[in-house]
């Protein structure tokens, strides 16, 4: 396997403020930034997040440099297997792909891509695919991000839904009235919203697993991969329930800290027996309120899509809680 390396290469533009530094290395084995983000990076984006993504193979991370700032102002990481012709960012993760100073000048973002493409076709990578983050997370910095790729010849090969609560507004007056009926029966029948110790995974994982199969669906992650998760970032996982008055778990949820901005409601289930109560409604609300005690804007609700296409129900769900769309992109090229 190649040795680490790392290189600082100028762009040509804006005279010498701008460079880009490169480090390439084993999978598991990412550098940080040499010079401070310019912004809060995303869980998913950080060097401990990304160490977690394995595969046999090498990742290059590539970090902008605004030298006259002395602050990084946009970063890449994209990982690639030997005898694969493809770099993906991210490996393994809900998202990877460019986060940037959302007021970065167009020219500038443009000629970083240039040369992070030149780059990953030098290491036999010619072709990238990149998921990114909803738009929702930053807005500016996704349109911007947008248009620079389609301006490199990108394509959008995955364009999906995702949903959002703002968590400044009142949670239940954005619920359908259908919903509220729920919340409040679930109210009057005694059910709670708590959250739980990690101790408790192994059987929150197989309640999980259980609501899942009902549905026909799997879980992604497996139980020690969650279990390595809560114990690396305890201060970003969160276990939550929604409990009957007899202690019974009515509904679970997985939720993480993304940033000091989203909190991501990340694995939400209930068994179908619950189904006239929807206590999901409820545990929804409860991260609602958490999010919003601790300073966050945004709770994520995710997409709706499945593997085998959009899953209709779960879309006019997050519509009834007051879900506001927004898009979540995946380009190629």
């Amino acid at each position: 396997m190649p040795a680490a390396s790392s290189l600082l290469l100028p762009l040509p533009v804006e005279g010498d403020r701008y460079a880009v530094r490169l480090h390439a290395g084993p999978a598991g084995q990412v550098a940080a930034p040499t010079l401070p983000l310019a912004f809060e990076p995303f869980l998913y984006l950080t060097p401990a997040h990304l160490n977690l993504q394995r595969l046999d193979g090498q990742v290059l991370a590539c970090y902008l440099e605004d030298q006259h700032r002395q602050q990084t102002v946009a970063q890449l990481h994209a990982f690639g297997e030997a005898g694969r012709d493809e770099a993906r960012s991210p490996w393994q993760a809900p998202f990877g792909g460019v986060q940037l100073l959302d007021d970065l000048p167009a020219a500038v973002l443009l000629a970083f891509l240039a040369e992070v493409e030149q780059q990953l076709a030098r290491r036999g990578w010619p072709h990238l695919h990149l998921r990114s983050y909803p738009f929702s997370y930053d807005p500016a910095g996704s349109a911007r991000l947008a248009h620079a790729l389609q301006q490199r010849g990108y394509r959008v090969a995955l364009a999906e839904i995702n949903h959002h609560l703002p968590l400044h507004a009142d949670f239940r007056a954005r619920l359908h009235p259908s919903e509220r009926r729920r919340l409040r029966k679930c109210q009057q029948q005694g059910f709670v919203f708590e959250q739980e110790t990690p101790l408790y995974l192994p059987l929150a994982y197989e309640f999980l697993s259980r609501c899942r199969r009902e549905k026909g669906q799997a879980l992604s992650l497996s139980l020690e991969r969650l279990q390595e998760l809560f114990r690396l970032f305890p201060q970003d996982h969160f276990l939550f329930s929604v409990r009957t008055p007899a202690g019974e778990w009515a509904a679970l949820t997985i939720a993480i800290r993304v940033s000091s901005r989203v909190l991501y409601n990340f694995y939400p289930a209930s068994p179908l027996a619950f189904n006239t109560f929807s206590p999901v409604v409820m545990l929804n609300e409860g991260l609602h309120a958490f999010g919003r005690a601790n300073g966050q804007t945004l709770l994520d609700l995710g997409t709706s899509t499945l593997p085998e296409g959009l899953n209709q129900s779960l879309l006019q769900f997050k519509r009834h809680l007051g879900g506001v769309p927004s898009l979540r992109l995946t380009f190629e090229k």
